[in-house]
């Protein structure tokens, strides 16, 4: 009776000690798969270092300057009998713009030019009398000053008219009107405003150490939030010559055509110097690099070595780089990467160092230096 318990209990120990070291292979197995799999590989976008050549600027912020602008006063007290002018209109030089009240000095030269007549005739009478010795000297130099009187008095109340008739001094447009009809206005009073539109100024400032680059004829570009992405071109026309003691900065002035007159006196806008010379620089997209307050780093695009020194697919290795200045949708490295370095353009944010990458560019962006976004 007891062997055949032992040879049961053998058998049950056997039994379980096959399946144990089944079981034992099974997951070394299943162990050693899984050291070699791994996460399967990132699909990323790749783009080359490349050198370029890029335009030396100087920007600033600038402010902008009519040509000519002043406010149009009156110049003698009177009455508003006329405006002559729409608010917003254009005007040229001489146009009217105000005609005050001048029914008292119309009248007045009216007597005076008849006053003047009289005086000239009279003068004119003692001019051919005084050869024959009809009159005297005296007789004679006394019509001439009556004439002279009455000639300054008509031109003094001619004066009184033209101060009253108020004409735009230079072509422009015109602000918002600032007196009714009717209404008695003072000397000095605001009338209207009349700016020169085009071309207009920008004024800027650069720093002192800029100076030697700087200088009169040079190229700037101005962009601003009312034009919509446009860049107007202009010269530099003056530069001052004094330093400013608070800040160390020079102002410099540039003139720009204008002739849709999208800018305006008092805006501010990004001026961009250009300089004569170029930069050699690498670039990458802007989209490449990782900033970290540490460092900022991109990731670099290697073969991996398989079995044998075989191809074993792409992989990343993390590089940091010191960059410098940034245009458009690229970026200069200047350290940490070489020419013709394959470098991820688009999802670096997801890798890590050494991770396996499949790159596929059927989607990568395109990367311009002077990108214009179809909305904004």
């Amino acid at each position: 009776m007891k062997k055949p318990i032992i040879f049961t209990v053998i058998g049950l120990i056997v039994l379980v000690g096959v399946l144990g070291g089944i079981k034992y292979l099974q997951i070394g197995t299943m162990i050693a798969q899984g050291k070699q799999s791994g996460p399967p590989p990132e699909t990323v976008t790749s783009a080359t270092v490349v050198k370029d050549s890029w335009e030396s600027l100087v920007t600033a912020v600038g402010s902008l300057d009519a040509v000519q602008g002043v406010t149009v006063t009156s110049e003698v007290t009177g009455k508003v009998a006329r405006i002559a002018f729409q608010p917003g209109s254009k005007v040229a030089a001489g146009d009217l713009l105000v005609q005050q009240d001048i029914s008292a000095e119309t009248a007045q030269l009216r007597s005076a030019e008849a006053t003047a007549a009289l005086a000239r005739i009279n003068f004119e009478r003692s001019e051919k009398l005084l050869p024959e010795k009809v009159i005297s000297q005296s007789d004679y130099d006394n019509n001439r000053a009556k004439l002279t009187q009455a000639l300054a008095e008509v031109d003094n109340i001619k004066a009184i008219i033209a101060k009253k008739t108020i004409r735009a001094p230079f072509s422009g447009r015109l602000g918002i009107r600032m007196v009714n009809l009717g209404q008695v206005i003072k000397e000095g009073q605001a009338i209207v405003t009349l700016q020169s539109l085009d071309p207009i100024f920008v004024d800027f400032q650069v720093p002192q150490q800029q100076l030697a680059m700087i200088r009169k004829g040079l190229e700037v570009r101005v962009t601003s939030d009312a034009l919509a992405g446009r860049v107007i071109n202009g010269k530099i026309t003056a530069i001052s010559p004094e330093v400013d003691a608070a800040t160390r900065n020079i102002r410099v002035q540039a003139t720009l055509s204008n002739p849709d007159e999208q800018l305006r006196p008092g805006m501010y806008a990004t001026v961009a110097v250009v300089l004569p010379h170029k930069e050699d620089v690498l670039a990458i997209p802007a989209t490449a690099v990782l900033y970290a307050p540490y460092s900022d780093s991109v990731f670099v695009i290697e073969e991996a070595k398989g079995q044998e020194g075989k191809p074993a697919g792409k992989t990343v290795r993390q590089q940091f780089v010191r960059l410098g200045e940034k245009r458009g949708d690229f970026i200069a490295v200047t350290s940490g990467l070489k020419l013709d370095d394959i470098v991820v353009s688009t999802g670096a944010f997801k890798l890590r160092n050494g991770m396996a990458v499949v790159v596929d560019n059927k989607l990568a962006p395109q990367f311009k230096l002077a990108p214009k976004p179809t909305e904004s």
